[in-house]
């Protein structure tokens, strides 16, 4: 009786070939979207906090200079790198010579005006929805003169008409909505008005330093009707081109800008101090 031939299979191994160009395929599928991603800022710096509070690592910030505002340019260089002993450094945005030089109680003090003033800033900007916008234009930072408010412009999104002295509507509904945590503030104010860099001649009798000078007083007299008194305003003034926010490009648009600055000064000495 004749024996059936076996038959020889493939050893039942073949869906382990296919399982693995699977995965192999699936690899190859996430590797690419993921180098093809782009990272949202904001997350990683939410992910980042949770970390530190859930492991206990750097509780504590110490700001090194430039509080930098999304959908401004960063800058290379901080504008107030200046070294400082350890005992003097703080939790507080760049401490300067003149803050060192006052007792403990003054700078301190001094240090929370100027950290409830921003924020009350910051808080006044995010109460309009509607110029969300607009708000990126607004860039908060502590310097040693003070704390400057600079509203700046940027490309496709200017604050003032080319070449005109009044602000558009939006760059004044802001105003008006900053004018309230800057009459609270126990600071006097100076306003100064900046220009960019132009290659094309200026016009006939009215030039960069006119312009800085007029936009800077409309700015002045927005925040003076909205309740701001006289006597707070320590200074006006037009720079033109001379004080860039970016040396490195001084024809940049974010070098358009007002700068609003809630001045840092020595405290009043009593009226029979001597020397």
């Amino acid at each position: 009786m004749a024996r059936k031939k076996e038959a020889h299979g493939g050893g039942g191994h073949g869906w382990f070939v296919t399982f693995a160009d699977l995965m192999g395929l699936l690899v190859a599928f996430f590797v690419m979207l993921v180098a093809f991603s782009t990272q949202d800022q904001a997350k990683l710096q939410v992910v980042a906090g949770s970390m530190r509070d859930a492991f206990g690592v750097q509780d504590k910030i110490r700001y090194s200079g430039v509080i930098e505002v999304p959908g401004l340019p960063t800058r290379p260089k901080l504008k107030n790198a200046a070294r400082i002993s350890p005992e003097d450094a703080s939790a507080n945005p760049t401490p300067d010579e003149g803050g060192r030089q006052n007792s403990y109680g003054a700078k301190l003090n001094a240090d929370k005006s100027f950290a409830l003033a921003a924020a009350s800033l910051r808080q006044a900007l995010q109460d309009l929805p509607e110029l969300t916008e607009i708000s990126k234009n607004i860039m908060i930072e502590e310097s040693a003169e003070g704390l400057n408010i600079e509203i700046v412009d940027q490309d496709g999104r200017s604050m003032f008409p080319e070449g005109g002295k009044e602000p558009f509507e939006r760059t004044r509904k802001v105003l008006q909505k900053i004018a309230t945590p800057l009459r609270a503030a126990p600071f006097r104010i100076s306003i100064s008005g900046h220009t960019a860099a132009s290659r094309l001649p200026a016009r006939a009798g009215y030039g960069p330093w006119d312009l800085s000078a007029d936009r800077a007083n409309a700015v002045r007299q927005v925040l003076q009707n909205e309740g701001v008194p006289l006597g707070q305003f320590f200074m006006v003034a037009g720079r033109a081109d001379t004080q860039p926010l970016f040396p490195e490009d001084a024809a940049m648009a974010a070098n358009r800008r007002v700068t609003i600055t809630l001045m840092r000064e020595a405290p009043p000495l009593p009226p029979n101090a001597g020397p």
